[in-house]
């Protein structure tokens, strides 16, 4: 761990002084690499398909599997971060003080930045690129079940970097996926100058609580939709089935749905239809609703437990409370809400604007689904992770988010 480090650091300053076509070259000679080793990626990941069968459930298993589109999509993904604007140097704020000295502010790369994340293997290849563009060098701490499709990613990625010239110690694995080489990431003081964990609210946690390097909170989403009264019902039940069920397995994905009371007995059998009854006849995984003692009026499910407004579930569950109105809405999406995304289904130009402004996450929506937020959906081309703090980055984090800014002051001679 310390040598591979050493190394990053070591790399640091090539890689700052890159210039745009030079770090574009570079990302897209990874892309190529990247396509060109699909064999021993698909292969790599079969094994960790089959070392994980029985142990993380089927949702976490299709986090986990690669075939050739998600290869494609993971290259494409790399070739997008290559055609974003340069971060680096931008000229953020400038003055020219009385005396002439001209202070200007300007974006720099942050140095190193370790990634630790669980089971997605894409997730490699996105901090790579983004890393990269954004004029830094990345040291990634996959999880156990991802290992070996990491690693293959990797290969594939340093030797990218090594056709278009570039050190391959821009990008680095660590091999070890103990917890004791994420301790070591989370207090590599004077070698890692950020640290961005992505994965559940075990890992977010041990991250923000035992780090003595800079971390930025990212990821646990529970994330909430709630119909208001005025709603178009249709509208609705499309939004929460997008929200729900197209990748339960997400942190962007839906965990509870709160239904106004007004409407509750319209809505809430037709949201059952929705995720249950039609799902069922489809053949599809049905939702597994846990509800209030209010919805339990209308229709059938598991009563709410005593945590299941506070849990992402990550599966195909949805825990469901009525209320009274957009003020009880807020009141509790404030109280159990990981600032994450909240949306509202509303025709209330009212309602909408004390939602967006008393919801105190990091992505509200309005008439639509929590599912985008995504780095590429927003136009960042991909994301390091979504930043549930306000300091320094917040929502999905793209290149300007991997920056940091510097002072350059210009003078002639001058003294104070």
């Amino acid at each position: 761990m310390i040598d591979m480090l050493k190394a990053a650091r070591a790399a640091k300053q090539e890689i700052a002084g890159l210039g745009t076509e030079e770090k574009n070259l570079a990302l897209n000679s990874m892309a190529d690499a990247l396509v060109e080793a699909r064999d021993e990626i698909l292969a790599a990941n079969r094994i960790d398909i089959e070392k994980a069968q029985g142990v993380i459930s089927p949702v976490m298993i299709d986090r986990l599997m690669l075939n050739s589109q998600r290869i494609e999509a993971m290259a494409k993904g790399i070739r997008d971060v290559a055609l974003l604007p340069d971060p680096v140097g931008r000229i953020l704020d400038e003055s020219i003080r009385e005396d002439g000295l001209r202070i200007t502010k300007i974006s720099v790369p942050m140095g190193v930045v370790a990634i630790i994340y669980e089971s997605r293997p894409n997730v490699t290849s996105d901090a790579a690129a983004l890393a990269l563009k954004s004029g830094n060098v990345c040291v990634l701490r996959g999880g156990k079940e991802a290992f070996n499709s990491a690693n293959a990613i990797v290969n594939a990625l340093r030797t990218g970097l090594r056709k278009a010239g570039v050190t391959e110690d821009a990008v680095n694995l660590v091999q070890d996926t103990s917890r004791d080489s994420a301790t070591a990431l989370m207090t590599a003081k004077g070698y890692v100058d950020l640290l961005i964990p992505r994965g559940g609210a075990g890992l977010i946690s041990a991250c923000v609580k035992n780090a003595t390097v800079p971390c930025i909170e990212t990821g646990t989403g529970i994330c909430h939709v709630y119909v208001e009264k005025t709603a178009d019902l249709e509208k609705a039940v499309k939004i929460i089935v997008n929200a729900k069920t197209s990748r339960p397995s997400v942190c962007n994905a839906e965990e509870v749905l709160i239904v106004d009371k007004e409407i509750a007995e319209v809505f809430l059998p037709m949201i059952y239809k929705a995720l249950v009854t039609d799902r069922a006849a489809e053949g599809l995984n049905t939702v597994e609703l846990r509800l209030d003692d209010f919805a339990r009026r209308y229709i059938d499910g598991k009563e709410a437990g005593e945590d299941d407004f506070d849990t992402e579930f990550l599966d195909y569950i949805l825990a469901v409370k009525c209320v009274d109105g957009v003020r009880e809405a807020v009141e509790h999406i404030s109280a159990h809400s990981t600032g994450h995304s909240e949306a509202i289904v509303t025709e209330s130009d009212e309602a909408k604007k004390y939602f967006v402004s008393c919801v105190d996450s990091s992505a509200v929506y309005v008439n639509s689904s929590t599912r985008f937020t995504d780095g590429g959906e927003f136009g960042l081309g991909c994301e390091m992770g979504i930043s549930t703090q306000k300091l320094h980055a917040r929502g999905p984090m793209g290149l300007r988010e991997l920056n940091t800014y510097k002072y350059v002051i210009y003078g002639d001679g001058h003294t104070r």
